[in-house]
């Protein structure tokens, strides 16, 4: 089981550091170089990365789910422990919760961003690139990406947390 539980917890992190490192080049290297070029290019070569790194993303978030849970099981944390009032008053069953909760934030907000928000400022952009509703979408995509980043940061240190207690 020890050689079980080491496989997934550096699958759980090698998954991590993809999908932040993905977040991090497109925020820090891809969206600021586009700004400063053409407008029109930078619209299509921002949409056509980002499609292309949704399915890198989503692959992450489900291998993320996936060793998550059974990082879970292996340290005998069961459905039944949510419902439990003393585990739930351990730091570590907090911290759980708190993770879990953030995590499907984070799904949400990426279905959001990725099915609904993205797509619709792509087709604004292309229609009509300087108008008011392509303006709000992308600025609404923008910040969407910028929270889940943010909360990417959260779920890292209460794993931390979760393995070395609170500071």
């Amino acid at each position: 089981m020890q050689g079980l539980y080491i496989t997934s917890v550096f699958l759980h992190i090698v998954a991590a550091v993809v999908w932040l490192g993905g977040m991090f080049f497109l925020i820090l290297v891809v969206v600021p170089w586009l700004r400063a070029g053409k407008r029109a290019e930078a619209g299509a070569f921002l949409r056509d990365t980002g499609v292309r790194f949704r399915w890198v993303g989503w692959a992450c978030l489900l291998t993320l789910l996936a060793t998550g849970s059974l990082n879970l099981w292996l340290r005998r944390v069961r459905p039944s422990s949510f419902t439990d009032p003393e585990w739930l008053a351990t730091p570590f069953g907090r911290t759980i919760v708190l993770k879990l909760l953030l995590f499907a934030l984070v799904l949400g907000i990426s279905v959001a961003h990725d099915f609904h928000v993205g797509p619709a400022a792509t087709a604004a952009m292309r229609k009509d690139p300087g108008g008011p509703g392509a303006i709000r979408l992308r600025r609404m995509a923008s910040w969407m990406g910028r929270v889940n980043t943010v909360l990417a940061l959260a779920l890292v240190f209460l794993g931390v947390v979760l393995v070395r207690g609170w500071p």
